[in-house]
């Protein structure tokens, strides 16, 4: 990243510090709520974004590599989160994937398939984690 862009990334997060925290007064305990938390916050948005894109980026596997280890990976975080295992510092991993999943993106990074799926799955166990974590003891069927 050039250092030209260093000044407007230190304000960005001096202003808006609460971007820090991924999951802001979302309400899971609900069908509804469940529904809708993909597309309400903006850490789901950017890192399902970042990763579409850095997928088609790396073409050939990596377009349907990417997304599934995601998901795949993503499922597996929301089932530690329901077994009540603690996970450390799940809200700034959050922040962390997308920071590195759009800097990806922005320079076209190329790794290998493994490398890329890898770090895709990796962050994915803290968002999905982040999902099941917050709705505690409620219905995990009626948000799921």
């Amino acid at each position: 990243m050039k250092r030209k862009y260093l000044p407007y990334l230190l304000v960005a997060l001096v202003a808006f510090p609460q971007l820090a925290f991924a999951h802001p007064g979302h309400s899971p305990l609900s069908f509804t709520g469940g529904l809708i938390h993909p597309i309400t916050g903006l850490d789901h948005i950017l890192a399902m974004v970042a990763v579409g894109l850095w997928a088609v980026q790396m073409k050939g596997k990596a377009i349907w590599a990417l997304p599934l280890s995601f998901v795949t990976l993503m499922v597996g975080g929301g089932l530690l989160g329901r077994m009540g295992l603690a996970l450390p510092m799940v809200e700034p991993m959050i922040l962390v994937s997308v920071l590195l999943l759009g800097l990806l993106v922005t320079v076209s990074a190329r790794v290998p398939l493994w490398a890329g799926t890898a770090l895709v799955g990796f962050f994915a166990v803290f968002h999905g984690y982040a999902h099941i974590a917050e709705i505690g003891s409620h219905s995990l069927v009626t948000y799921v």
